[in-house]
């Protein structure tokens, strides 16, 4: 069975930093992979 592609947005896993794993919050159009956390200590 094909799955709509609003269902498949849904069902995706939340978005979790690459550094520490902590789940991220998204906006739109962005392309992060760090969360707020990680990226402060990169700066």
């Amino acid at each position: 069975m094909v799955q709509s592609s609003t269902e498949f947005f849904k069902n995706l896993p939340p978005k979790t930093c690459c550094d520490c794993g902590a789940v991220i919050d998204e906006m739109a159009e962005s392309y992060l992979n760090q969360c707020d956390h990680c990226l402060r200590d990169v700066e």
